[in-house]
């Protein structure tokens, strides 16, 4: 009878140690599967806007349905807000220099404050008549430093249009293609005449000593753009007074990209392991929001519309809790931890929650370039999780990853029976 009551305790530890070690497992194997998911050549890097960003968020929101979340965003666990505004040359906008035709967005740009209108004439640089086109070379203006070299070119363009030009064409400017393309998110009021301007392999052209008169036709014509990103948005209703954000983005920088997925696979991965492992838990005390964001590599553009439309009652929420870059965690390097200094409270909880297999290093501050910046604005307290991110499966630390995705979790843990955290701003 003494025997069994000795050993009664080591089974109970020994079931407990095997049933953690079949769970770890089955996290693992889970982050391996989204990270995988979300890293293919099909998603095509997931920027802001792109196909495969749309294909990125039907594959989170699917993961949160089968996980068993409510839908939280505008439409089902989609949220769409937009990054960006603008125009570029439509497919009829056209220039001709005799008999070249110019290709638009490449060797000629309308100006954002350009008439749409079509216009010819026979235009000979540094002969400006009335009733013609006129060819402006920047050179010879003065330029005023006071004023960007958009303004300037409105302010020629509107002496020319007042002197009877029918059109401006500007040429030796010093602007790059890409400059003048930023320039058409601008919409000023339009003049009353076409204005554009030409690159430099043109201005050579119109600035050659042999140079004669041109056969000029020109027809400016804008599209509207507007470039839209997706937040992805579960809810875990404990029916709580309080309530706690948990996010990850999970877009990839820049507008357009072909290469393979590497910005924030790894924290969007262990997202999703959270929100399934708190909707099994016992930790009853808060609801939780799980967000996928987007657009943060534009501006934080996903965390701040949701920051300001929030599906939730901004008032209740704990704080918020922002993965990003988690994956690449190398043995006895420590995990970085940012914004400990937003609440009071912050300092006891993390060493409640920290492990020995887990080294961190603290920041008081913390509140860069990421996701949680947007909830420190609206005066919530918050952590961020990083390291590095990883390009593919092999270089992911997915043992790393696992005592990061635990931390977060002892951190809910040791919140869960605690008041509503006060905040602290930081100078």
């Amino acid at each position: 009878m003494k025997k069994i009551t000795w050993l009664l305790p080591l089974v109970v530890v020994t079931i407990y140690v095997h049933a953690q070690k079949r769970e770890d497992r089955k996290t693992i194997g889970n982050l391996q599967l989204h990270i995988n998911s979300l890293s293919s050549d099909k998603l095509n890097g997931r920027s802001t806007g792109a196909p495969g960003e749309q294909l990125a968020a039907t594959y989170i929101a699917s993961q949160l349905q089968q996980i068993g979340l409510t839908p939280m965003g505008d439409d089902g666990f989609l949220q769409t807000f937009t990054v960006k505004e603008t125009r570029e040359p439509a497919a009829t906008c056209h220039m001709t220099l005799n008999e070249d035709k110019l290709p638009a967005g490449k060797q000629f740009l309308p100006l954002p404050f350009s008439a749409e209108k079509t216009v010819k004439g026979e235009v000979m640089p540094g002969v400006n008549e009335p009733d013609n086109i006129w060819f402006i070379n920047i050179t010879d203006i003065d330029t005023d430093s006071h004023k960007t070299m958009l303004q300037q070119y409105l302010e020629q363009t509107k002496i020319a249009e007042k002197s009877g030009a029918t059109g401006v064409i500007f040429y030796n400017g010093k602007e790059s293609v890409a400059e003048v393309t930023k320039w058409l998110e601008q919409h000023p009021a339009a003049t009353g005449i076409p204005a554009v301007w030409v690159s430099n392999d043109i201005s050579k052209k119109l600035s050659s000593e042999d140079a004669g008169s041109f056969q000029v036709n020109l027809q400016v014509a804008f599209k509207a753009i507007k470039r839209s990103g997706t937040n992805v948005i579960g809810y875990i209703n404990n029916k709580a007074p309080r309530t706690i954000v948990i996010g990850a983005h999970y877009d990839y920088p820049g507008w357009e990209t072909t290469a393979q997925a590497e910005d924030n696979a790894s924290g969007t991965a262990a997202l999703l392991e959270i929100a399934r492992i708190l909707n099994g838990s016992r930790l009853h005390n808060n609801n939780y929001v799980i967000v996928a964001f987007s657009g943060k590599e534009q501006g934080l553009f996903g965390s701040k519309y949701f920051a300001s439309h929030s599906t939730v009652n901004l008032s209740q929420v704990n704080y918020m809790i922002n993965m990003d870059g988690i994956g690449q965690l190398n043995p006895g390097t420590p995990l970085q931890i940012g914004g400990a200094g937003t609440s009071p409270g912050w300092a006891a909880i993390l060493q409640q929650a920290a492990s020995k297999d887990l080294p961190l290093v603290y920041d008081s501050t913390g509140i860069n370039n990421s996701d949680h910046a947007s909830f420190y604005q609206k005066n919530i307290p918050v952590l961020y999780f990083s390291t590095s991110t990883a390009s593919s499966d092999s270089k992911i630390n997915y043992e790393g990853t696992l005592n990061v995705l635990k931390l977060v979790y002892n951190i809910i843990d040791k919140t869960n029976d605690k008041d509503k955290l006060a905040f602290s701003s930081i100078p």
